[in-house]
Protein backbone atom coordinates (compact mmCIF):
# COMPACT_ATOMS: atom_id res chain seq x y z
CA UNK A 1 0.00 0.00 0.00
CA UNK A 2 1.57 3.28 -1.12
CA UNK A 3 1.03 6.62 0.59
CA UNK A 4 2.00 9.99 -0.87
CA UNK A 5 2.44 12.89 1.55
CA UNK A 6 2.24 16.48 0.27
CA UNK A 7 3.96 19.05 2.51
CA UNK A 8 2.89 22.15 0.59
CA UNK A 9 3.36 25.87 1.03
CA UNK A 10 0.20 27.82 1.85
CA UNK A 11 0.03 31.06 -0.13
CA UNK A 12 -2.08 34.09 0.69
CA UNK A 13 -4.22 33.35 -2.37
CA UNK A 14 -6.14 30.04 -2.54
CA UNK A 15 -5.76 29.77 -6.32
CA UNK A 16 -1.99 30.10 -6.03
CA UNK A 17 -1.91 27.41 -3.33
CA UNK A 18 -3.96 24.99 -5.43
CA UNK A 19 -1.82 25.66 -8.50
CA UNK A 20 1.30 24.93 -6.46
CA UNK A 21 -0.13 21.71 -4.99
CA UNK A 22 -1.01 20.46 -8.46
CA UNK A 23 2.48 21.28 -9.72
CA UNK A 24 4.01 19.37 -6.79
CA UNK A 25 1.83 16.35 -7.50
CA UNK A 26 2.51 16.43 -11.25
CA UNK A 27 6.27 16.54 -10.68
CA UNK A 28 6.18 13.59 -8.29
CA UNK A 29 5.01 10.82 -10.63
CA UNK A 30 2.42 9.43 -8.21
CA UNK A 31 0.42 7.38 -10.70
CA UNK A 32 0.89 4.17 -8.72
CA UNK A 33 0.15 5.51 -5.26
CA UNK A 34 -2.97 4.49 -3.34
CA UNK A 35 -3.45 7.34 -0.85
CA UNK A 36 -2.62 11.00 -1.06
CA UNK A 37 -2.72 13.14 2.08
CA UNK A 38 -2.61 16.93 2.38
CA UNK A 39 -2.00 19.08 5.48
CA UNK A 40 -4.33 20.70 7.98
CA UNK A 41 -5.69 23.98 6.58
CA UNK A 42 -3.69 23.29 3.42
CA UNK A 43 -5.18 26.29 1.55
CA UNK A 44 -5.64 28.63 4.48
CA UNK A 45 -3.16 30.64 6.58
CA UNK A 46 -3.45 29.28 10.12
CA UNK A 47 -5.04 32.33 11.71
CA UNK A 48 -8.59 32.86 12.93
CA UNK A 49 -9.33 35.74 10.57
CA UNK A 50 -8.43 33.59 7.56
CA UNK A 51 -10.63 30.73 8.71
CA UNK A 52 -13.52 33.15 8.32
CA UNK A 53 -12.27 34.71 5.09
CA UNK A 54 -11.39 31.44 3.35
CA UNK A 55 -14.25 29.23 4.49
CA UNK A 56 -15.51 26.77 1.90
CA UNK A 57 -18.71 24.86 1.13
CA UNK A 58 -19.00 21.58 -0.77
CA UNK A 59 -19.74 23.49 -3.96
CA UNK A 60 -16.65 25.73 -3.74
CA UNK A 61 -13.31 25.40 -5.51
CA UNK A 62 -11.29 23.43 -2.95
CA UNK A 63 -13.69 20.46 -2.89
CA UNK A 64 -13.80 20.47 -6.70
CA UNK A 65 -9.99 20.52 -6.78
CA UNK A 66 -9.75 17.52 -4.45
CA UNK A 67 -12.39 15.63 -6.42
CA UNK A 68 -10.45 16.15 -9.63
CA UNK A 69 -7.20 15.10 -7.95
CA UNK A 70 -8.74 11.80 -6.83
CA UNK A 71 -10.16 11.09 -10.28
CA UNK A 72 -7.06 12.10 -12.23
CA UNK A 73 -4.76 9.81 -10.27
CA UNK A 74 -7.35 7.17 -9.26
CA UNK A 75 -6.26 7.63 -5.66
CA UNK A 76 -7.85 7.99 -2.24
CA UNK A 77 -7.44 11.59 -1.13
CA UNK A 78 -7.35 12.65 2.49
CA UNK A 79 -8.04 16.28 1.69
CA UNK A 80 -6.02 17.80 4.50
CA UNK A 81 -8.46 20.04 6.27
CA UNK A 82 -10.30 23.21 5.33
CA UNK A 83 -12.45 25.75 7.17
CA UNK A 84 -15.76 24.16 6.16
CA UNK A 85 -18.90 26.29 6.31
CA UNK A 86 -22.25 24.63 7.02
CA UNK A 87 -25.39 25.76 8.87
CA UNK A 88 -23.79 29.11 9.77
CA UNK A 89 -20.88 27.35 11.51
CA UNK A 90 -17.25 26.84 10.52
CA UNK A 91 -15.58 23.50 11.19
CA UNK A 92 -12.00 22.30 10.79
CA UNK A 93 -12.91 19.52 8.38
CA UNK A 94 -11.15 16.72 6.53
CA UNK A 95 -12.96 15.32 3.49
CA UNK A 96 -11.97 11.88 2.24
CA UNK A 97 -12.46 10.96 -1.42
CA UNK A 98 -12.38 7.54 -3.05
CA UNK A 99 -10.65 6.76 -6.33
CA UNK A 100 -13.72 7.94 -8.26
CA UNK A 101 -13.70 11.34 -6.57
CA UNK A 102 -16.71 10.63 -4.36
CA UNK A 103 -16.73 11.92 -0.78
CA UNK A 104 -16.77 8.79 1.40
CA UNK A 105 -16.17 10.42 4.79
CA UNK A 106 -16.17 13.82 6.45
CA UNK A 107 -14.40 14.40 9.74
CA UNK A 108 -14.96 17.55 11.78
CA UNK A 109 -12.07 18.07 14.22
CA UNK A 110 -13.19 17.09 17.71
CA UNK A 111 -10.43 18.59 19.86
CA UNK A 112 -9.94 22.23 18.94
CA UNK A 113 -6.45 23.63 19.44
CA UNK A 114 -5.79 25.97 22.34
CA UNK A 115 -2.48 27.22 23.67
CA UNK A 116 -0.79 29.94 25.70
CA UNK A 117 2.73 30.52 24.41
CA UNK A 118 5.66 31.35 26.71
CA UNK A 119 5.32 35.04 25.76
CA UNK A 120 1.73 35.04 27.05
CA UNK A 121 0.05 35.07 23.62
CA UNK A 122 -3.12 32.97 23.57
CA UNK A 123 -4.67 31.16 20.61
CA UNK A 124 -8.00 29.33 20.64
CA UNK A 125 -9.58 27.71 17.59
CA UNK A 126 -12.95 27.66 19.34
CA UNK A 127 -13.13 31.45 19.04
CA UNK A 128 -13.99 30.87 15.37
CA UNK A 129 -14.51 27.16 14.83
CA UNK A 130 -17.13 24.68 16.02
CA UNK A 131 -15.94 21.29 17.26
CA UNK A 132 -17.11 18.03 15.78
CA UNK A 133 -18.47 15.05 17.69
CA UNK A 134 -18.22 11.99 15.40
CA UNK A 135 -15.31 9.56 15.18
CA UNK A 136 -14.64 8.76 11.52
CA UNK A 137 -13.25 5.76 9.65
CA UNK A 138 -13.49 4.81 5.99
CA UNK A 139 -13.33 1.51 4.12
CA UNK A 140 -10.81 0.66 1.41
CA UNK A 141 -9.61 -2.49 -0.34
CA UNK A 142 -6.71 -2.46 2.15
CA UNK A 143 -9.02 -2.41 5.16
CA UNK A 144 -10.38 0.28 7.45
CA UNK A 145 -8.57 3.62 7.81
CA UNK A 146 -8.99 6.33 10.45
CA UNK A 147 -8.70 10.12 10.52
CA UNK A 148 -7.75 12.65 13.16
CA UNK A 149 -6.67 16.30 12.86
CA UNK A 150 -3.64 17.80 14.61
CA UNK A 151 -4.54 18.53 18.28
CA UNK A 152 -6.55 15.26 18.30
CA UNK A 153 -3.30 13.30 18.44
CA UNK A 154 -2.77 14.44 22.04
CA UNK A 155 -5.84 12.45 23.13
CA UNK A 156 -4.98 8.73 23.35
CA UNK A 157 -8.59 7.59 23.74
CA UNK A 158 -9.51 8.89 20.28
CA UNK A 159 -6.72 6.93 18.62
CA UNK A 160 -7.72 3.90 20.69
CA UNK A 161 -11.34 4.19 19.53
CA UNK A 162 -10.17 4.31 15.90
CA UNK A 163 -8.05 1.19 16.47
CA UNK A 164 -11.03 -0.58 18.04
CA UNK A 165 -13.06 0.27 14.94
CA UNK A 166 -10.44 -1.57 12.89
CA UNK A 167 -8.23 1.26 11.62
CA UNK A 168 -4.91 0.02 10.23
CA UNK A 169 -3.61 3.50 9.47
CA UNK A 170 -4.57 6.78 11.11
CA UNK A 171 -4.13 9.77 8.83
CA UNK A 172 -3.47 13.06 10.63
CA UNK A 173 -3.51 16.34 8.71
CA UNK A 174 -1.74 18.62 11.16
CA UNK A 175 -0.04 21.98 11.66
CA UNK A 176 2.09 21.93 14.80
CA UNK A 177 4.18 25.08 15.27
CA UNK A 178 7.84 25.67 16.06
CA UNK A 179 7.08 25.73 19.81
CA UNK A 180 4.94 22.58 20.11
CA UNK A 181 6.62 20.70 17.26
CA UNK A 182 10.08 20.20 18.80
CA UNK A 183 8.41 19.37 22.11
CA UNK A 184 5.83 16.80 21.07
CA UNK A 185 5.42 16.16 17.31
CA UNK A 186 7.54 13.03 16.92
CA UNK A 187 6.75 11.84 20.45
CA UNK A 188 2.97 11.90 20.03
CA UNK A 189 3.05 10.13 16.66
CA UNK A 190 5.32 7.43 18.06
CA UNK A 191 3.21 7.10 21.20
CA UNK A 192 -0.07 6.62 19.34
CA UNK A 193 1.60 4.05 17.07
CA UNK A 194 3.02 2.14 20.04
CA UNK A 195 -0.24 2.34 22.02
CA UNK A 196 -2.34 0.93 19.20
CA UNK A 197 0.20 -0.98 17.09
CA UNK A 198 -0.76 0.59 13.78
CA UNK A 199 0.62 3.10 11.28
CA UNK A 200 0.40 6.84 11.94
CA UNK A 201 0.73 9.34 9.08
CA UNK A 202 1.14 13.06 9.82
CA UNK A 203 1.03 15.72 7.11
CA UNK A 204 1.90 19.38 7.74
CA UNK A 205 2.23 22.53 5.64
CA UNK A 206 5.77 23.76 5.04
CA UNK A 207 7.39 26.38 7.25
CA UNK A 208 7.51 29.06 4.55
CA UNK A 209 3.71 29.30 4.42
CA UNK A 210 2.02 32.69 4.43
CA UNK A 211 0.93 34.26 7.71
CA UNK A 212 2.15 34.83 11.24
CA UNK A 213 1.73 31.22 12.41
CA UNK A 214 5.15 29.56 12.44
CA UNK A 215 4.50 26.08 11.02
CA UNK A 216 6.82 23.24 12.08
CA UNK A 217 6.50 20.98 9.02
CA UNK A 218 8.17 17.58 9.59
CA UNK A 219 5.49 15.41 7.95
CA UNK A 220 5.98 11.89 9.28
CA UNK A 221 5.11 8.20 8.96
CA UNK A 222 5.53 5.83 11.92
CA UNK A 223 5.11 2.04 11.88
CA UNK A 224 3.32 -0.21 14.44
CA UNK A 225 6.52 -0.58 16.47
CA UNK A 226 6.83 3.17 16.89
CA UNK A 227 9.71 3.40 14.42
CA UNK A 228 9.87 6.56 12.31
CA UNK A 229 9.95 5.42 8.68
CA UNK A 230 10.18 8.91 7.20
CA UNK A 231 10.22 12.46 8.53
CA UNK A 232 10.70 15.59 6.47
CA UNK A 233 12.36 18.84 7.46
CA UNK A 234 10.36 22.08 7.49
CA UNK A 235 10.71 22.60 3.72
CA UNK A 236 8.15 22.02 0.99
CA UNK A 237 8.34 18.45 -0.31
CA UNK A 238 6.46 15.38 -1.56
CA UNK A 239 7.32 11.80 -0.69
CA UNK A 240 5.80 8.37 -1.34
CA UNK A 241 6.29 5.39 0.95
CA UNK A 242 5.26 1.72 0.77
CA UNK A 243 3.59 0.41 3.92
CA UNK A 244 3.60 -3.30 4.75
CA UNK A 245 0.31 -3.73 6.58
CA UNK A 246 1.37 -7.23 7.66
CA UNK A 247 3.57 -5.47 10.21
CA UNK A 248 0.45 -4.70 12.24
CA UNK A 249 -0.39 -8.34 12.91
CA UNK A 250 3.28 -9.20 13.44
CA UNK A 251 3.75 -6.40 15.98
CA UNK A 252 0.60 -7.42 17.86
CA UNK A 253 1.77 -11.05 18.05
CA UNK A 254 5.30 -10.20 19.14
CA UNK A 255 4.24 -7.67 21.76
CA UNK A 256 0.63 -8.59 22.67
CA UNK A 257 -0.42 -5.29 24.22
CA UNK A 258 -3.99 -5.27 22.95
CA UNK A 259 -4.68 -8.90 23.84
CA UNK A 260 -3.59 -8.30 27.43
CA UNK A 261 -5.23 -4.90 27.88
CA UNK A 262 -7.38 -4.80 31.00
CA UNK A 263 -10.56 -2.73 30.98
CA UNK A 264 -10.30 -0.53 34.07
Amino acid sequence: MKITVIQNKVFKNIDETLKNVLAMVNKSAIENTDFLILPEMFTTPYELEYFELYKQTKSDKVIKFLTNLAVKYSVYVIGGSIPYFEDDKIYNTAFIFNRKGQIVSQYNKIHLFEITYPNGTHFREADTLTKGSEIVTFDTEFGIMGVMICFDIRFPLLANKLMEKGAKVIFVPAAFNTYTGPLHWRTTFRARSIDNQLFMVGCSPSNNSFGNYDVYGHSIIVNPYGEVLKELSSKEKVFTLDLDLNQIETARKRIPILKNQVKL
